[in-house]
């Protein structure tokens, strides 16, 4: 579903922007990707809309043969930090997730209605995994999700796809970055 409106009190929330993950991705879609996440920080910082930067330290327990697992292994330095293309202000919410969704055991629901927020806009890494898990969580909590497409990528072509095509238009709306940008400049 393409966009609507956004809400009054719209967060974004970029899902796993961080070095470890960003350097994994050698595609030229991440710098693509980066650069979109990183204007609507920006945007959404100058509207005085909230912004909650996540990042990713663990991956539940169990089956470990897929890679990494935070219960077995320490991750390399720096692997968690948030790239500087976000330019991490201190009005900036920071939420570490040790799961595929950003609102598992996090605090983010609770962080999101305080400040009154209904409605969420989505961007990071990788759509098939931390940013669908997030979209589909915020969806079942009651959030208005939109999906900022252009603003995300997957290593897997396919599963960036599916996500895209399949996934999200049953769970909100989807857009663009400058249409997103295009209704917050609209509604302000």
């Amino acid at each position: 579903m393409a966009l609507t409106t956004i809400d009054p009190t719209a967060a974004l929330v970029v899902v796993d922007l961080q070095k470890g993950i960003v350097s994994a991705h050698t595609d030229s879609q991440v710098t693509a990707v980066v650069k979109q996440a990183a204007h609507l920080a920006g945007e959404f910082r100058r509207h005085g809309l909230p912004v909650v930067l996540v990042n990713v330290t663990g991956r539940a327990p169990g089956r470990t043969e897929a890679g990494w697992s935070g219960s077995s292994a320490a991750l390399p330095a720096g692997w968690a930090d948030l790239i500087d293309e976000l330019d991490v202000r201190p009005t900036d919410h920071l939420i570490t997730k040790r799961r595929r969704s950003a609102f598992h055991d996090t605090g983010l629901d609770t962080l999101l209605r305080d400040l009154g927020v209904t409605q969420t806009v989505l961007a990071g890494i990788s759509t098939s995994a931390g940013v669908e898990s997030t979209a589909r969580s915020a969806s079942d909590y009651g959030y208005h999700v939109v999906l900022a497409t252009d603003a995300m990528t997957d290593l897997d072509a396919d599963a960036h796809r599916h996500s895209i095509e399949r996934v999200f238009p049953k769970l909100g709306e989807t857009a663009t970055t400058a249409e997103v940008v295009d209704r917050i400049e609209a509604t302000r």
